[in-house]
């Protein structure tokens, strides 16, 4: 596995009187996705927020623990800092800039990013490769795109910025599946490109899918650990978040155990932490 480029050791964070994280730790390795799942209100996009600099716009604020991104930390970063340093956030629901161009909006993710024209005019390459619609729409109002390309150029915009590590929160919600499915293909070619991406979605089956190593939430806390196809073989998993019956889930459970020791020495590394 990869060093990890993003450490978060025992973050606490909330909202005022209202505790959205306890003590959460995890890791991402370097040119890695690794996805966060949960329900509603797990603290999922608390997570990020943290991470990203932005949860004092929310009225929140970190209580404790460390973030540490490429050996430097972030926590006590304001978010112009936290881009500064390679790691952007795509914010759940998109928020494009509706009233202005995708030229412009895509303008607008490059600012505070430390390369450079020419640095820009390769970003921007990159995100119409990735995305071919916005460069055929890269002079229309982003507020006329349909939710699909919304979720696009709100993935380019982070894009122009150059980022190390990319941060997404839900960018399924919403979508139709074959544009999701479209989407999370776009994600996986992200990934290769050599981007590090910390996908939090509520899709389990497309995030696992996606990712090589996953987290489970569950009211601020990590529930579950491991790497993705261990969760994915999870009885628990599968019943709570694949919509998958008792019976098949620990079928096929048994069948992911098995084929793990078949291809190795040791034991499947999945975790429970109790809170």
């Amino acid at each position: 596995m990869e060093a990890a480029i993003l450490r978060v050791r025992g973050l606490a964070a909330g909202y005022g009187p209202v505790h959205a994280l306890s003590s959460v730790s995890l890791e991402v390795p370097d040119g890695a996705v690794t996805a966060v799942l949960g329900g509603n209100g797990a603290g999922k996009s608390t997570l990020l927020r943290a991470i990203s600099g932005t949860l004092r716009f929310q009225g929140g604020a970190i209580t404790g623990g460390t973030i540490e991104f490429a050996g430097e930390r972030l926590d006590g970063r304001n978010a112009a800092r936290v881009v500064a340093a390679g790691v952007v956030q795509v914010p759940e629901g998109r928020q494009v800039f509706a009233r202005m161009s995708v030229a412009d909006n895509l303008r607008a993710g490059a600012l505070g990013a430390r390369h450079g024209r020419r640095g820009e005019q390769e970003a921007r390459e990159r995100v119409f490769g990735l995305f071919p619609v916005l460069a055929e729409r890269v002079h229309q109002r982003a507020g006329l795109l349909s939710g699909g390309e919304q979720q696009m150029l709100a993935m380019g915009r982070a894009l122009m910025a150059r980022p190390r590590l990319l941060l997404l929160d839900e960018p399924s919600l919403g979508l139709a599946p074959m544009m999701a499915a479209r989407i999370a293909d776009t994600i996986r070619e992200i990934n290769d490109q050599g981007t590090a991406v910390l996908l939090v979605e509520q899709n389990a089956a497309l995030a696992l899918n996606l990712a090589t190593r996953a987290v489970v939430l569950e009211t601020g806390t990590v529930a579950l650990s491991g790497t993705a196809a261990e969760l994915a073989a999870s009885d628990e998993v599968r019943r709570r978040y694949l919509g998958v019956g008792d019976e098949d889930a620990a079928a096929d459970a048994e069948a992911g155990i098995r084929a793990e020791h078949d291809h190795s020495d040791g034991h499947p590394t999945l975790r429970r932490w109790v809170a």
